[in-house]
Order: C-alpha cells, then sequence, then structure tokens
C-alpha cells in the first residue's frame, strides 16, 4: 500500500463526577506516560521521549493538570500537529510520527500517527514490523477508555481489498495471544474499509484492553485528502463518544452485579430477621446487631443505584454526541457512511441503553426494601430497649423502697438496740443476741419485708 499510515487513537479518562472541580482522576496522565514509554523503547522517536516539554499539562517534567484550567481550545499544545522525528529502517526509508493531543471534555485523546518518509513508499507485510505495531495494542497503552488502530492505504483498482485488509489484520497483533475478528466491512468516502475487534480471553468485556481496528483501503484513486480537514474532528469525537459509551456500559454492569451481590446479602438478613422475631429466646443485641450492618449496605445500595443512572444518563449523553458526528460525517460524504456505526446505534446503543434502565426499575424497590427493613429492626430495638428500661426502673424502684425502709427501720432499733436484752425464741433461743447482729438482722428482715409490699403494691398497680 501506498500513501500508508498507521494511527493510534487512544482515549483516557481525565476526571469523573467524584472529583471536586480542578481535580482529576489519580492515573489521569496514564497515557502521556505510556507513550512516552514507548519513545523510550520500541519506537525511540526523540519527539515522543520529550513529550513533556510539548504538553501543557507537564511544566518542567512534572504533571500539572491545573495549567489546563482556561484553555480555549481542546488542544493540548502550543502546535496542533508535533512533529516528533523520524526514525531510519533497514530498508533505507524513514518513519516519520506526530501526535496530536487533546482534551475533549472528560477525556484525553491521542492521535500518533506513523507514516513512511514518502508517500510513494509502498508498505506490506515486511514493511509493517518496523512501525512496531504490536507496541501500539492496549498491554502497552493501556488507555483507560479503550483505543482503535487505524490503517489507511492506496492500491491499485485490481488489487483484493479483502485479502489485504484480513492480512494486514493479523500481522498487526503478530507475536501476541490476540487475535482479530472481523466485525463489518463497508465503505468510508468511497474507500473500502474494514473493521476488526481484539479482545482480550481474560477480560472479553474490559475496554480498557480491548482494541478497534480499522484498516481503509483506497483502491479507486480518491482523494480523501479533499474531506480529512471536515470530518476529523467529527471523527475523534465520534470515536470517543463510541470508546465511552462502551465503557460505561461495562461500568454499569460492574455496578448492577455488585447491587445484585447486596440484594442477595439484604434477602438473608430478613430471613435471619424473622429467624429472630419467631425464636421467644431471641436477644436484643442480636437485633442491635442487626440494626448496626443494615444501614451501611443501604447506603451502598444506594450509590450503586445512584450510579446506574449517571451511567444512564452519560450513555445517553454520548449516544446524542455520536449520532451528531456521525450525521455530519455523512453529510460530507454526501449521504454515506459505514453502515456498522448506524447499526451500533440502531442495535447496541439501543439494547444497553434499555437494559441499564432495565436494571435501575429492577433495583429500585430494594432501596424501599432497605428503608422499611431498617425502620422495622429499628422499631423492635426501641421498644425491646423501653422494656428492658422499664424493667431496669421497677427494679430500682422496688430495690430503693425495700432498701430504704430497711434503713428506716433500722434507725429506729438502733434508738432501741439496748433493750434487747432477751433471747428471741425464733432467732436466738438461748441466749440474747449481740445488740449489733440483732440489728442487722431485724434490718435484714424488714428490708424484706418491705421490697415484699412494694413488688406488691406494682403488681396490684399493673392488675388495675
Amino acid at each position: 500500500m501506498k500513501k500508508f499510515s498507521l494511527s493510534l487513537y487512544a482515549f483516557h479518562l481525565h476526571h469523573t463526577l467524584t472529583e471536586l472541580p480542578g481535580e482529576v482522576n489519580a492515573d489521569a496522565n496514564l497515557l502521556w506516560e505510556n507513550l512516552i514509554k514507548l519513545g523510550e523503547t520500541s519506537l525511540p522517536f526523540m519527539g515522543l521521549k520529550d513529550l513533556r516539554s510539548k504538553l501543557i499539562c507537564y511544566n518542567n517534567g512534572k504533571y500539572e493538570p491545573k495549567r489546563e484550567e482556561g484553555r480555549q481550545t481542546q488542544w493540548l499544545s502550543d502546535v496542533e500537529n508535533l512533529d516528533l522525528g523520524s526514525l531510519p529502517t533497514t530498508e533505507g526509508f524513514k518513519i516519520n510520527a506526530n501526535i496530536q493531543p487533546f482534551l475533549i471534555n472528560d477525556t484525553y485523546a491521542a492521535d500518533f500517527t506513523l507514516t513512511p518518509e514518502s508517500v510513494n513508499i509502498s508498505i506490506d507485510l515486511p514493511q509493517l514490523q518496523y512501525f512496531k505495531p504490536s507496541s501500539l495494542l492496549p498491554s502497552n497503552i493501556r488507555s483507560s477508555l479503550g483505543q482503535t488502530l487505524w490503517i489507511y492505504g492506496e492500491v491499485d483498482p485490481n488489487v483484493d481489498c479483502n485479502a489485504i485488509a484480513e492480512k494486514f489484520s493479523i500481522a498487526l497483533v503478530a507475536g501476541t495471544n490476540l487475535n482479530a475478528v472481523r466485525k463489518s466491512e463497508g465503505e468510508f468516502f468511497g474507500n473500502a474499509i474494514f473493521e476488526y475487534q481484539v479482545n482480550d480471553s481474560d477480560e472479553p468485556k474490559n475496554p480498557a484492553k480491548q482494541c478497534q481496528i480499522f484498516i481503509e483501503i483506497n483502491n479507486g484513486q480518491s482523494s480523501i485528502t479533499q474531506f480529512s480537514e471536515n470530518y476529523y474532528d467529527c471523527l475523534l469525537e465520534l470515536l470517543c463518544s463510541y470508546h465511552k459509551i462502551h465503557y460505561v456500559y461495562y461500568l454499569a454492569r460492574q455496578r448492577y452485579s455488585e447491587a445484585r451481590a447486596i440484594y442477595g446479602y439484604l434477602d438473608n438478613q430478613i430471613q435471619e430477621f424473622n429467624n429472630l422475631v419467631n425464636n421467644s429466646q431471641n436477644q436484643l443485641s442480636d437485633f442491635k446487631k442487626l440494626l448496626s450492618e443494615i444501614p451501611q449496605k443501604s447506603l451502598d445500595y444506594t450509590r450503586c443505584l445512584q450510579d446506574l443512572q449517571t451511567h444512564h444518563t452519560t450513555i445517553t449523553t454520548n449516544i446524542t454526541n455520536y449520532i451528531t458526528c456521525l450525521d455530519k460525517i455523512t453529510a460530507i460524504g454526501n449521504g454515506n457512511s459505514p453502515q456498522s456505526w448506524q447499526d451500533f446505534i440502531n442495535k447496541d446503543c439501543k439494547k444497553w441503553q434499555e437494559q441499564v434502565q432495565t436494571d435501575i426499575n429492577y433495583l429500585t424497590p430494594g432501596q424501599e426494601l432497605f428503608g422499611q427493613f431498617v425502620d422495622t429492626i429499628r422499631g423492635i430495638v426501641e421498644t425491646e430497649q423501653t422494656e428492658s428500661d422499664r424493667s431496669l426502673e421497677t427494679t430500682v424502684q422496688v430495690l430503693g423502697i425495700g432498701f430504704g425502709g430497711g434503713a428506716i427501720f433500722s434507725g429506729v432499733i438502733v434508738q432501741h438496740i439496748d433493750k434487747i436484752n432477751q433471747p428471741i425464741p425464733i432467732i436466738s433461743p438461748q441466749t440474747p443476741l449481740n445488740p449489733f447482729f440483732a440489728s442487722l438482722i431485724l434490718s435484714i428482715i424488714a428490708t424484706i419485708g418491705c421490697t415484699f409490699l412494694a413488688m406488691l403494691g406494682i403488681w396490684i398497680k399493673k392488675r388495675k
């Protein structure tokens, strides 16, 4: 292929709603750091090694995202297209590299493009390896939202575009355990275009480990350059929305699984609660234990539900952005665009949007159930606690009357203790008691009597 180019479009999350204004994700600069690592290893372009000095979000080699604030453009460099220099090959030609860095709303985006030094140099599979395509795969780039590899080239009209696309798709992942699976084929501004998907076998749903591949082949000598300035921004934002929709739906499925697990925990706790209620030997401490655990789980459940609602809004917003960009590209192409791009909106996006809404509808009643469950447990705990406090109050009251009466009687006895000089038949039949012991025993008898009378009075009061 002549006029060959290999472009990496990578998208990485800059910040989320959880960050305060002016703050960014902890790994927000990971995309730039990994591109710099490429410059230090497999693709040693001098400009790529020195990328920090060219980005406005770095200052003296240190990442300072506050420098982005107030910027009126999406570009993260003072020069829109950064020339990174060239590398020689053993076949005598050089490879040029350039990068265009962006901040699109809450997302870092990079367009890293490699081209031969001359448009007349023909690139086939042996020459492709000089571009080190495996170094541009997700394991090295690690962009959180995902990435797209885009190959463009021109061939003679009689060349089989299908066979070329198949060969290049295999070559792009050569030397790895990945497979490029064709998803669709169509036309893009009159050129044949083939779409492939590369997933990690261990985490096939993780967008950060996926790679979308487009191989665009011009076999009709149509000049795409006349469209490039018009469609480039739309294409970049369309790919950004595409990857963000995948990423947010992936997060939504994770949050739904977490919410289902919490809902299962709630179901188990309700069963345990029923067992406690039916058990006459239940303890107040058991209900208090439930009451201490459930509110935290309820909060976690609520957060899952709120995140799902946020994800649904984000998906809807990006679907709107995607449609807007696709409509512009279609208009530029005189009403034509790849059918798979339209199918993505009509099929995948619609299905995912409905799925997230179904998840929200399914989980929403659980939020109310959590609240009712907490209120029920709290009511039982408060009732049990009140009964316990009342019982304790009664006990203290009875003992207070008993000991108070005993103390009064003891005071009377002490005043007449010298008169106890005869044996008491029941207590001391033979000899008189020591006045101290006599006073003690009589006080105890008086205390017991007063306690009994107090208990009798409370019982009569309850009966009435």
